[in-house]
């Protein structure tokens, strides 16, 4: 069964039996990140040398659709800026459709079933308990395979490889496993080439935004609560 990237980062980091959501905050920007991927991985966006994104439509015939809605929603965003935004702009802009993408997906799918519980008996939070094991199974084996056995992954695979560690969720994927071994095969798999130089480059610029976001929250949580 073929996932979205955003719906792969969505299925690794939920607790199977609760559907409790871990790193929500950098899963919810690794996810908005993950559109762009797509679309790059689609050839449909290409990300320059100072991160700004733009379309492109490399197709003789005409544009070639991109998949799921969610994501052709995020390149006629892309298309109707009149200022061409930066990787960062667009991880923001786009994470709240992404995530709601992702979880929609995983349902209709069958791999997860959505419940809404109250916390506190007055926030209606949502929960996606596990409904069928066996996508996410085979994601992890495809994970496992590049980052601890040396396996060459493929560009979707590579590409989740470098979303997940430019967002620090390495842990999501390997909970258990040597973590300095885990991070240092990881850094090396994304910097590799393991694809097309357009790709690749839009890939290290998802990354490196990732990255620079999620420690900029960090210091800042750090120095706000000092």
């Amino acid at each position: 069964m073929e996932t979205t990237l955003g719906e792969q980062l969505l299925l690794l980091s939920l607790d199977d039996e609760s559907g409790v959501e871990r790193e929500s905050a950098k899963v919810a920007l690794a996810i908005g990140a993950a559109s762009l991927v797509e679309l790059a991985l689609a050839r449909r966006i290409a990300i320059d040398a100072d991160g700004v994104v733009s379309v492109t439509d490399p197709a003789e015939s005409g544009p070639a659709p991109v998949g799921p809605p969610h994501l052709e929603a995020a390149l006629d965003a892309v298309a109707a800026r009149k200022k061409p935004g930066k990787v960062a702009h667009w991880i923001e802009a786009l994470k709240k459709d992404a995530v709601a993408a992702a979880g929609k997906g995983l349902v209709d799918k069958g791999l997860v079933r959505a419940e809404t519980k109250k916390v506190l008996g007055l926030f209606p939070v949502r929960r996606y308990p596990e409904a069928d094991g066996s996508v996410e199974a085979a994601v992890r084996e495809r994970l496992s395979a590049a980052v601890l056995r040396g396996a060459s992954p493929d560009e979707r695979t590579a590409s989740l490889i470098a979303l997940l560690h430019g967002a620090g969720l390495a842990r999501l994927a390997f909970p258990t496993d040597d973590e300095s071994r885990v991070e240092a095969a990881m850094a090396e798999i994304a910097e590799g080439r393991w694809a097309a130089p357009a790709v690749r480059r839009a890939v290290e610029a998802a990354q490196l935004a990732l990255t620079t976001i999620v420690t900029t929250a960090v210091v800042t949580s750090v120095v706000v609560g000092a």
